[in-house]
């Protein structure tokens, strides 16, 4: 459900990703350590909670932690914007950081 709210965001304020990725393609914890480790800026929403990171270059286990599900693989939706990572559904926190 959040995955389709987020691109319904997308399409609504014609930002145009590079590259969709179906959530049904689990990106594990390695994967989540390496997308926050190249992000200066990570935005975690879960729920009515937003947390803000900023990494630079170093994943931190705290970090990571956030960014992973309950199967622990990444959470989605997520979204790679130049060096913000978003991850988790927030129309407000998607609003804040992309427009």
């Amino acid at each position: 459900m959040s995955c389709t709210r987020a691109s319904k965001f997308l399409d609504a304020h014609d930002l145009d990703p590079a590259e969709r990725v179906s959530a049904s393609r689990k990106l594990a914890k390695s994967d989540a350590a390496r997308l926050a480790g190249a992000a200066k800026r990570v935005i975690v929403a879960k729920g009515k909670s937003v947390q803000t990171f900023s990494p630079r270059g170093k994943a931190t286990p705290e970090v990571v932690a956030q960014l992973l599900g309950p199967t622990g693989n990444l959470r989605a939706p997520a979204l790679v914007a130049g060096d913000l990572l978003l991850v988790g559904w927030s129309e407000e926190a998607w609003a804040a950081a992309l427009l």
